[in-house]
């Protein structure tokens, strides 16, 4: 008989439920941020090779249409709160934002967590 995998409900209390030891919350914080300034990067380095080819009103207009896209993904991509940052950074490593080595000193358990939803998403 098979086993069948936890149910999304059970996950997601699961998450709500960690604790974030000072420790850790020092790393998240730091993964986050270092996360988070490397999407922001690659804005602005989009944002300026675009700004250089402008040359006509309506390439100022997709410019703007641009950097609101990509606020509003920021915005929604980024949350911090400890009941959703295992989620938030299981995406992060799906899109290639982390990686194990910016995850470095979190407990097993978080990172298991974080392996678990990537792969499964």
């Amino acid at each position: 008989m098979a086993i069948s995998p936890p149910s999304d409900q059970d996950f997601y209390s699961t998450m709500r439920k960690l604790k974030w030891s000072s420790p850790e919350k020092a790393i998240a914080r730091r993964c986050f941020d270092r996360a988070l300034q490397r999407e922001l990067d690659e804005a602005i380095q989009s944002a300026k090779e675009m700004a250089k080819k402008i040359r006509h009103a309506s390439e100022l207009w997709e410019l703007e249409h641009h950097l609101t896209h990509l606020r509003k993904e920021i915005d929604n991509k980024y949350e911090y709160k400890y009941s959703t940052l295992v989620l938030v950074f299981a995406d992060l490593v799906r899109e290639g934002k982390l990686d194990a080595e910016d995850l470095r000193g979190l407990p097993q358990d978080k990172l298991r967590h974080i392996r678990q939803h990537a792969e499964a998403t």
